[in-house]
């Protein structure tokens, strides 16, 4: 990650964030444990929970209990409690995966907080929130490399370390053509799946269809696919009415933030553990569907989240814009609002330079031309 590791020795020199308490609700990884060092370096006290149950990697809770990190999680633990114990720790500034901790602290007054997913920022919109939150979701860097690069990857690997079965010629059902929905569509037609998407926005429809899917209703979908992935950021994408008419054999797994994509209350029939993270159902006609890592999301239950190259551009825009609200906050108001360009575009520099790509420059004739329409 190294990106976040040149952030994190600027960070020793000018200890941008000495003092600030910072709340972290955050899958608890080993990539994110490169943020969390990055924070201390800064001067930051942190106190970590997850948002869910099953991303926890109990060998990093150690770690960072070593480094001095107060990490409120273990693998299988209800998030509830450590959701309060980080609440209780009185965060100035909160990063967010799923905007629990915003949620639990809207009416507090933060220096700031950040929110990483499409979930997140949907939900933090509905706050009344006293404070600036910053879209990192929002941000190109971001977008890139997470929605459509990280998710697009991860989710194909839950899916395949948690079966085993081949993609190749099987048709994958993508629920939601957003920023998610894109990357695992493109993904699994790189592995030669016969890919339909399913839409209720038109322009993402439009833009599906443009790309090279089939699109069709979901109802008509549940009659073909062979295995269903949702990616829409609401509740009940796949229901009764669904899983009614799919075949024998169908795998359903999820891609969203939370567990309410895939209506498992409407999963009605004899459960049993055939894998690891695969539970069987057998409807009441016999049928057999599979649910993957309890409808949450597969690629960090039932595998290991993004690569760290693609954390490395999203917890480096954390860490920046960490460091901006707590230096620039007369610069932000209360409310969401995107990720400020200029650490867009820093975080993007900072890749490609360590990627050993350099950029073209504008001429000094460009730029006067360029500037000559204003």
């Amino acid at each position: 990650m190294p990106v976040l590791r040149s952030i994190r020795e600027r960070f020793i020199r000018e200890e941008p964030l000495r003092g600030i308490r910072i709340g972290c609700s955050l899958h608890v990884t080993a990539e994110t444990a490169n943020l969390v060092h990055a924070l201390i370096a800064g001067g930051a006290d942190v106190a970590l929970c997850a948002p869910n149950p099953l991303s926890t990697q109990d060998d990093v809770v150690d770690a960072l209990a070593e480094a001095g990190a107060a990490v409120h999680a273990r693998y299988g633990q209800d998030p509830a409690a450590g959701l309060a114990a980080v609440v209780d720790s009185r965060p100035q500034l909160t990063m967010d995966d799923g905007a629990d901790l915003v949620s639990a602290l809207a009416g507090s007054n933060l220096i700031g907080a950040t929110e990483e997913t499409t979930t997140g920022v949907i939900r933090a919109r509905g706050l009344r929130l006293g404070f600036p939150l910053i879209a990192l979701n929002e941000g190109r860097a971001k977008d890139l490399f997470d929605n459509r690069y990280g998710t697009g990857q991860s989710t194909l690997d839950g899916v395949l370390r948690a079966t085993n079965v081949l993609l190749a010629g099987r048709r994958v059902v993508v629920i939601g053509y957003g920023r998610c929905g894109r990357g695992v569509a493109d993904r699994a037609a790189g592995a030669g799946a016969q890919v339909i998407v399913c839409e209720v926005d038109p322009l993402a429809a439009l833009e599906a269809a443009m790309d090279g899917y089939q699109v069709m209703p979901a109802l008509e979908a549940a009659q073909l696919g062979d295995l269903f992935v949702t990616a829409t950021g609401n509740r009940d994408a796949l229901r009764a009415e669904h899983f009614e008419r799919m075949h024998d054999g169908a795998i359903l797994c999820n891609a969203g933030h939370f567990d309410v994509e895939i209506d498992k209350s409407a999963l009605l029939g004899e459960r049993r553990e055939v894998r690891p993270q695969v539970e069987e159902v057998e409807m009441a006609d016999g049928r057999r569907l599979y649910l993957l890592a309890e409808g949450r999301v597969v690629n960090l239950a039932a595998a290991e989240g993004h690569p760290a190259a693609v954390m490395d551009v999203i917890f480096a825009c954390q860490a920046l814009a960490a460091e901006a609200l707590v230096k620039q906050r007369d610069k932000f108001v209360a409310g969401v609002q995107p990720l400020p360009g200029a650490i867009d575009a820093e975080v993007a520099r900072l890749k490609l330079e360590s990627m050993g790509i350099e950029l073209d420059e504008l001429t000094e004739v460009q730029r006067a031309y360029l500037s000559s329409w204003r």
